[in-house]
């Protein structure tokens, strides 16, 4: 399987066991929550932040990942300031920024097959009771990373070719095909999964 999001490096982000890193990140998406501190929330940002370039992603990759969020960020600060206040939309944005940047330092610092196999084996105990198929979860996992990526790619041709075409400033000439290629892929990846199952 394909690394996309993987960087290669030897610091010891990158040599930490996939699964105490993912537990890391559970447990830190949790204590947030319970969090209120603009201070506190801002250090954490800050931690988050340097775990980001600790993994050695450059600025424009980096970019590139995040700049589709801005603007979802941005809607739900202004709404979370025009209803609950600018101090409660801070908390928010932070809460959310920090688990971004959490879950980017893991993912850019770790295999997708150590992931996989590092939420398989967590699942392993649930499984034995009945109540999941952790194959079938990590299989779910795994091409929901390789498919991320893919979408981006695929709006970038689309971009491309509709700007040959003069049809660059049609947002319906851009989102039309992304959203049928989309889903056709999203069927694909559900009937891989189902295969899973069957076997």
């Amino acid at each position: 399987m394909l690394d996309p999001l993987y960087i290669q490096g030897d610091r010891w982000l990158h040599r930490m066991p996939a699964g105490a890193k993912l537990a890391a990140l559970v447990a830190a998406g949790i204590a947030l929550f319970f969090v209120q501190n603009l201070w506190i929330l801002a250090g954490a940002m800050a931690f988050a932040a340097a775990l980001v370039v600790l993994t050695g992603v450059s600025a424009a990759s980096w970019w590139r990942q995040v700049r589709g969020l801005v603007w979802v960020l941005a809607a739900i600060g202004f709404f979370s300031a025009v209803f609950q206040g600018w101090m409660h939309a801070a908390v928010v944005l932070l809460r959310i920024g920090v688990l971004v940047a959490l879950a980017m330092a893991v993912t850019l610092s770790t295999r997708s097959a150590d992931l996989v196999a590092a939420c398989e084996r967590a699942l392993t105990p649930l499984e034995r009771l009945g109540w999941v198929n952790a194959g079938k979860v990590a299989l779910a996992l795994a091409l929901t990373l390789r498919f991320v990526p893919e979408i981006w790619r695929q709006y970038q041709e689309i971009r491309e070719a509709q700007a040959a075409r003069g049809l660059a400033k049609h947002p319906l000439a851009l989102l039309v095909p992304l959203v049928v290629r989309t889903l056709k892929r999203a069927e694909q990846v559900a009937q891989a999964i189902d295969a899973r199952g069957g076997q």
